[in-house]
């Protein structure tokens, strides 16, 4: 069976390993390098802290393949609401259960207790505070390279600096030529819309745009963690913290990949209020992502042998070795996941991006 795989993400990659070894012929085509789009931008955090079960399953499976192939570094994940905060308090406490009765290793925590394990962190004024234990966070170019190598092995024809588009369906345009394959698969992020418009197909896709930056080293110790009150989240990087909150919705042809200043202000504001460091800005950044109008990815079949992988609403990275596996799966004539599959909607719904990270990703 000749597949395609179009983007050289962290879903596209995997996808790309996944089919090969199960004995496809596959040809990966990105436009760039590897890991040069959304991927290469991603915060890297990873837990399987989910009140639905899909979620929560899948995320787990995401969790144990990072583990096998000694990519993740283990972190506790904390999210917590602040007193006065009412629907903040009552959302936290009213998912722990569910999360637990899907089997996630997650427990509420006393915010004094929390005080107490990380002193850098202002818990006086926590309500409530939850942790998950079974996370961690990824490079997410090391994530890449490392599946990039098992493609390779695998037989996996890496086409990288090849922009594609579609002439049919199943008809992949590059500069190699023109090439016919039994299956598509476009997880090329915020172009993935276009893409599939090529041959007439649309997709409920929109892109936005987050920031994160990286803060110089600290002399801390502190879990990942997401603030729901202030809408902020940061976990632990290359000795300091990277800090990322904000979705604006963005036109994928035409955005700004620097961070602007008012956000490194804004952010090192609520750095300084959540904990006691005085942290300094090292790199900052700015990259897309993409939503749908139910927080759900779109995720199999949109024409005849053509998939579509989008819509990941910022946590692409962290279901990539699950989700990348299962697209695999549908190329080859397997089954999806019903809740995302993309016939559920028309393709042309109009719907707002939700603004900022909020509970019910969780």
């Amino acid at each position: 069976m000749r597949v395609a795989v179009v983007g050289g993400g962290a879903v596209g990659v995997t996808a790309a390993t996944e089919a090969a070894e199960a004995g496809a012929d596959v040809v990966l085509y990105e436009r760039g390098e590897l890991a040069s789009g959304s991927t290469g931008r991603a915060a890297g955090i990873c837990y399987d802290a989910y009140a639905e079960d899909v979620d929560a399953t899948v995320a787990a499976e995401a969790l144990s393949r990072f583990r096998e192939l000694g990519v993740l570094t283990e972190c506790p994940y904390v999210w917590y609401a602040r007193e006065g905060d009412d629907s903040e308090v009552a959302a936290i406490r009213e998912q722990v259960p569910r999360m637990r009765e899907h089997g996630r290793d997650v427990a509420l925590v006393d915010p004094a207790e929390l005080g107490e394990r990380y002193p850098r962190l202002r818990a006086d004024d926590v309500a409530v505070a939850a942790m998950a234990r079974s996370a961690g966070h990824v490079d997410p170019t090391e994530y890449v390279q490392a599946m990039a190598e098992r493609a390779l092995a695998a037989g996996v024809g890496v086409r990288t600096d090849r922009e594609a588009s579609l002439a049919g369906p199943t008809t992949v345009e590059s500069p190699d030529g023109t090439a016919e394959f039994d299956a598509v698969l476009v997880a090329a992020g915020p172009a993935t819309k276009d893409l599939v418009g090529q041959v007439g197909v649309e997709i409920p896709s929109k892109a936005y745009r987050a920031q994160a930056l990286v803060t110089e080293p600290l002399r801390a110790t502190l879990p990942m963690a997401y603030d729901a009150s202030r809408e902020f989240y940061w976990r632990p990087r290359a000795g300091g913290l990277l800090v990322g909150d904000g979705t604006h919705e963005a036109d994928p042809n035409d955005w700004d990949p620097d961070a602007d200043a008012a956000f490194e202000e804004h952010a090192l504001d609520r750095l300084r209020d959540a904990t006691t460091l005085d942290p300094d800005v090292d790199r900052s950044w700015a990259g897309l992502c993409t939503a749908t109008p139910d927080r759900d990815p779109l995720l199999g079949e949109v024409a005849d042998g053509l998939h579509v992988a989008t819509g990941w609403h910022g946590h692409g990275l962290m279901r990539a070795p699950a989700l990348g596996a299962r697209a695999a799966e549908l190329l080859l004539g397997g089954e999806g996941i019903d809740a995302f599959d993309p016939d559920r909607f028309d393709g042309d719904e109009e719907f707002d991006v939700v603004e900022g990270t909020t509970l019910d990703e969780e």
